[in-house]
């Protein structure tokens, strides 16, 4: 079994400026947990999931800190903080997007499916012919062709 045989073909997607509102509206809705993110040629870009959600909405971690010689050094990189100051202010899914996506064909077996989610630690595949999305594959089309075979 491949990719093409349990790929949901409607794929709802969004884009960068889609508030973080609709977002939230359109995965309860179409009862999903995340969609991929395109750019204005309707190239992926990234993928916006339920993860990205409930991280928005997390209290900010304070990096800890050590002083030595009166200086303060923080045992956190600066860029780390920011994101999640970024992602907690965030309006669009331009600032909450995971921009590292994995993507598959629709030859990717539905084994080495399994496997990339498994070790990626992963829920959703998108699957593309070339640079065109055609479809995407979840972690519950996984479960339903299992049960099948």
């Amino acid at each position: 079994m491949k990719a093409k045989d349990i790929m949901t073909k409607e794929v709802l997607t969004v884009s960068l400026d889609t508030s973080v509102k609709k977002v939230a509206e359109l995965l309860a809705d179409y009862e999903i947990s995340g969609a991929p993110v395109l750019d204005e040629h309707e190239k992926v870009i990234g993928i916006v999931t339920e993860s990205d959600l409930i991280e928005q909405k997390k209290k900010l971690h304070l990096p800890t800190v050590v002083t030595l010689f009166e200086s303060v050094l923080f045992l956190e990189r600066p860029q780390k903080i920011k994101r999640e100051i970024e992602k907690m202010i965030g309006a669009t899914v331009k600032d909450i997007y995971s921009k590292k996506v994995i993507t598959i064909t629709e030859d990717t077996s539905l084994e080495d499916i399994a496997t990339i989610m498994s070790e990626k630690k992963v829920h959703l595949l998108p699957v593309l012919r070339g640079e065109e999305l055609v479809g995407i594959v979840g972690k519950a089309d996984v479960v339903k062709a299992l049960a099948k075979s």
